[in-house]
């Protein structure tokens, strides 16, 4: 059980996480702050948190865990902000989808207190954003993965396996370097690409008659295009390195597809096909085994 919440951030992910720890019981009190006034007072109208506070210090004041949901961009500046009210037993977390330059922020802005911060990221979102869609499950099911500094207390990292673990995530730690690459190839190159997809179809004189005949498999291959435009575009910027490495593979597995089409044999392409679709279906049944082996928690 936590005291006090210091909440940076109470949009989507911040709410959520507010409203999964009171769910839970892990936390008496919430103290809250957004950049935009409005917001935090929306998000105490719905009970996501419990006081206002007017800047991200004030959330910081008295608070025995704090967590930074703001865009990754802001995450120096706003540790700077807080700095000097960070105590050896405060937990710190973040649940920013990268992590290689999360960490160096909070090298630079914490400095000897980085001890107390333990870099966070949930595997969850929606393409909706703000405190509205806030949502206490958000999280349950889901895998977090932590990627703790050199310096970070083993004290803090098991405190922050225990919450996200009594929340009803998956918990796994991995150097951040580690977590960047792989996310490039899993989250951030997708989102890239269905930006360009959608991008490409706009660019089009006839881009209204495409999209009106459009199916489920363009709905679920472009959803993530409708994601936070700000979010991502600081997402792939500090990434840059990484993405563009798996936008190369991607370039080079398109043109041997391309490639195979123009070839007067069927079968390269029939084989192209058939190792990605072997490949999909392989990962979904280990996904659906490895969800079906985590116990979930009763209604």
């Amino acid at each position: 059980m936590f005291e006090q919440l210091g909440l940076i951030g109470c949009g989507l992910m911040g709410g959520s996480f507010a409203l999964a720890m009171k769910k839970a019981g892990l936390v008496k009190r919430v103290v809250g702050y957004s950049k935009s006034p409005s917001t935090t007072d929306r998000a105490r109208q719905l009970g996501v948190i419990d006081v206002e506070a007017p800047s991200a210090l004030l959330a910081a004041a008295g608070a025995d865990i704090v967590l930074l949901a703001v865009p990754v961009a802001a995450t120096e500046s706003t540790l700077k902000a807080i700095r000097h009210l960070v105590t050896p037993q405060m937990l710190i977390m973040d649940v920013g989808s990268t992590k290689a330059d999360v960490v160096l922020a909070a090298r630079r802005a914490l400095q000897s207190q980085v001890a107390s911060f333990v870099p966070a990221h949930p595997i969850t979102g929606r393409e909706v954003s703000g405190v509205e869609h806030a949502d206490a499950e958000l999280y349950h099911g889901r895998q977090v993965i932590l990627t703790p500094t050199e310096r970070t207390l083993t004290a803090h990292l098991q405190r922050a396996e225990a919450l996200w673990t009594q929340l009803g995530c998956r918990v796994s730690s991995m150097a951040p370097e580690a977590h960047d690459a792989a996310f490039a190839a899993v989250s951030h190159l997708p989102h890239l690409l269905a930006f360009a997809m959608m991008g490409s179809i706009t660019a089009q004189p006839e881009a209204d008659d495409f999209l009106s005949l459009a199916g489920p498999g363009f709905r679920d291959f472009t959803r993530i295009a409708a994601s936070d435009p700000k979010m991502w575009r600081d997402i792939l910027r500090a990434n840059s390195a990484e993405v563009l490495a798996q936008s190369r593979l991607f370039q080079k597995a398109l043109h041997d597809l391309e490639a195979a089409m123009q070839e007067g044999s069927e079968q390269p392409l029939e084989d192209l096909i058939t190792l990605a679709s072997q490949t999909r279906a392989h990962w979904r049944m280990g996904a659906q085994r490895k969800s079906a082996a985590q116990p979930h928690k009763e209604a």
